[in-house]
């Protein structure tokens, strides 16, 4: 049974950092999409940041974000652990969200990394908020 099991939220101030993590267990597929996602009160789920692993290394050149992230975000993976890290830096009260991790399989197609229908399996998500 897969599970994605994400940890790291918490609440910070303007211009301070988080890194969330994503530990996947029981996960059978060698090439994927993985990417995080957020949800802020009465708006829509959106994308913050993906990446297509092949073979179980991150696929160079696959990162994608969105422009309300680009800069402050990075999103990364341990190989090894099998695990994915969202590193937000200068966060925003706009930020503010339910944070979930998200993969699918095969690797998605471009320009549709940061669109949650194709995404099969997420976790729980992880409550991030910044005050000003």
């Amino acid at each position: 049974q897969v599970q994605l099991m994400e940890s790291g939220g918490g609440s910070v101030q303007a211009g301070g950092s988080l890194r969330l993590s994503c530990a996947a267990s029981g996960y059978p597929y060698s090439s994927s999409c993985m990417g995080w996602f957020r949800q802020a009160p009465g708006k829509e789920r959106e994308g913050v940041a993906s990446i297509n692993i092949v073979g179980g290394f991150t696929l160079g050149g696959s990162t994608v974000y969105a422009d309300s992230v680009k800069g402050r975000f990075t999103i990364s993976r341990d190989n090894a652990k099998n695990t994915l890290y969202l590193q937000m830096n200068s966060l925003k009260p706009e930020d503010t969200a339910i944070y979930y991790c998200a993969a699918q399989s095969p690797p998605c197609s471009r320009g549709f990394q940061l669109s949650a229908k194709g995404y099969t399996y997420w976790g729980q998500g992880t409550q991030v908020t910044v005050s000003s």
